[in-house]
């Protein structure tokens, strides 16, 4: 993954506060939802996982850009539909990309269905080329 890409969704979702808590629930740097945190614990074979540990930066950080990852791959390396899993949930993506017939080729961040999500895509792939600008 893009580290500028894994450190604008972090900037985000918790501007950096490694206790971040979501009115949803979501929790940590790259607010983790419990749920998704026990499924990565337990495809990373992680057998003391507790949703607590999420508030831990660094588990948090390794659960966040494996997840970012795991997205990445099902997407096919498509930032758009990827980022926008990662904020409304894969099974959302999933529905929309099968009613819209997005392909894999899918980038009209404008078509996305839910305002919140738009705005989350157009704000972290912004946040991208500004860090990749400062920091190359």
């Amino acid at each position: 993954l893009d580290p500028y890409l894994v450190i604008s969704v972090m900037k985000t979702e918790s501007k950096f506060s490694p206790q971040a808590r979501s009115a949803k629930g979501a929790l940590g740097l790259m607010q983790m939802m419990p749920d998704t945190g026990a499924w990565v614990a337990d495809q990373l074979d992680i057998s003391d996982y507790k949703t607590s540990r999420l508030l831990d930066a660094d588990l948090n950080i390794r659960f966040g850009v494996w997840y970012l990852a795991s997205l990445n791959r099902e997407f096919k390396g498509n930032e758009v539909l990827m980022l926008a899993a990662y904020n409304a949930g894969r099974g959302n993506v999933k529905e929309w990309a099968q009613q819209y017939r997005w392909t894999e080729e899918f980038h009209q961040i404008e078509q996305i269905p839910f305002q919140e999500t738009r705005e989350y895509v157009r704000k972290v792939l912004r946040d991208r080329e500004q860090y990749r600008s400062l920091y190359r």
